[in-house]
């Protein structure tokens, strides 16, 4: 039976869009690049582009695939999502990679999208589009996390701007940041219906300062951010006051179907853990696994892994054009962190001693990979919402299971 995707475009048409695609992949893909992973680049580190990094991004989002199913008219790609599903196998045909990302991408320009004004989005979509600015989230405080519709981040109505004061923490990537999407309290009688979603142009605005935030990892990607009387002209406001719990939480089903997969906590792991354990534990005489308990382990992991991205596929296949991520999102993001974080466990389990190293002769930088993989894992299950968050969504907006007074 053909999937929903398979209907979008007669078979002949996607089989020229195939052979369209890969030539221009073959002619504008730099071979010096080829089994490069973007990963999450947008919020791990500074931009530090190579000339051939720099003419793939460009030409990607040139052509609008960067965001292959985003409407053409504002930098998008245009495709159907059987073009795109396309457009995927042919740049893993060739060893590519999609260099356009980050929270623009995966959070803030699908939402705008859905509710921002003509203006804003011929504004910002197409800068998103082609990867030309990176953007942060500000949402949780340091009072709000799991309980975010207690933020305290304020906007004073000045007239023509808002005067916004407070801090915002887990900032990610806020120390590269251009520009920065942020829920803030706009009427202080109300909890939930007195929280707007703002947009501000510059982090590098006066009033506003960033400190990043040491990780177990030895990795800084989070801040905490901090607003002194910062102006935000009134056209930065989507939607009207007081709808920005309903923009944030839509926003927020968008950053949990592109975590599903784990997000950068299995950046690096290409290698299949199987592998790696006859590697470090050997084989035995039919070149299996000698381990006997250990073998049963990596073989149930990838057994999940393998089921865990067939699921996801199918969900992106059958999703209908008009209907964006729902509160399934929270079912596979929960899923995607129990399978990257139990790769992690079973690498370091598997290397031994060696998956422990930090620095130092006597360690392959695998190795030493595989330690800070290990460690930054441990975020995989709180951000983007903590598995406990998700297993109230599940419970009452899918299961239908309601509070009882």
């Amino acid at each position: 039976m053909a999937s929903v995707a398979e209907l979008d475009r007669p078979a002949d048409t996607t089989d020229a869009f195939r052979a369209g695609a890969r030539a221009w992949i073959e002619a504008n893909f730099p071979a010096s690049l080829r089994g490069k992973d973007a990963g999450m680049s947008a919020v791990e580190g500074p931009t530090d582009e190579s000339p051939d990094e720099r003419a793939w991004r460009v030409a990607m989002g040139g052509k609008g695939w960067g965001v292959p199913t985003w409407p053409s008219e504002y930098g998008g790609g245009g495709l159907t999502r059987a073009e795109a599903r396309v457009l995927g196998e042919e740049l893993a045909h060739a060893g590519a990679y999609n260099p356009v990302g980050g929270m623009g991408v995966m959070m803030f320009g699908p939402t705008l999208l859905e509710y921002g004004t003509e203006e804003q989005k011929r504004r910002h979509i197409p800068d998103i589009a082609r990867g030309d600015v990176r953007w942060c989230q500000g949402y949780s405080e340091p009072g709000a996390g799991s309980d975010l519709a207690s933020l305290q981040c304020f906007a004073e109505d000045r007239g023509d701007h808002y005067l916004v004061n407070g801090q915002k923490t887990w900032t990610s990537g806020g120390q590269w940041a251009d520009k920065c999407f942020m829920l803030v309290r706009t009427d202080k009688t109300q909890k939930h219906a007195g929280i707007s979603f703002l947009l501000l142009d510059d982090m590098h605005a006066e009033g506003v300062e960033v400190k990043p935030i040491d990780l177990i990892s030895g990795f800084s990607p989070f801040c905490e951010t901090f607003f002194t009387d910062v102006r935000i002209p009134k056209e930065n406001l989507v939607g009207r006051e007081g709808q920005g719990w309903e923009i944030g939480t839509r926003l927020l089903q968008h950053e949990r179907s592109s975590l599903s997969g784990g997000g950068s906590a299995s950046r690096g792991a290409s290698k299949p853990i199987s592998d790696v354990a006859k590697d470090y534990r050997g084989t035995d005489a039919e070149g299996r696994l000698a381990d006997q308990d250990l073998r049963m382990r990596v073989v149930r992991h990838e057994m999940d892994a393998r089921a865990f991205a067939l699921t996801l596929r199918r969900a992106a296949l059958e999703a209908k054009s008009n209907q964006g991520p729902s509160a399934a999102t929270s079912i596979m993001k929960n899923v995607g962190a129990r399978v990257t974080q139990e790769r992690a466990e079973l690498g370091v389990e598997i290397m031994g001693m060696n998956g422990l190293g930090w620095e130092g002769e006597g360690f392959t930088p695998e190795e030493l990979h595989q330690t800070r993989v290990w460690l930054f894992g441990k975020a995989v299950s709180i951000y983007g919402g903590s598995s406990e968050i998700q297993n109230n969504v599940i419970a009452k907006r899918i299961l239908g299971m309601l509070d009882h007074q």
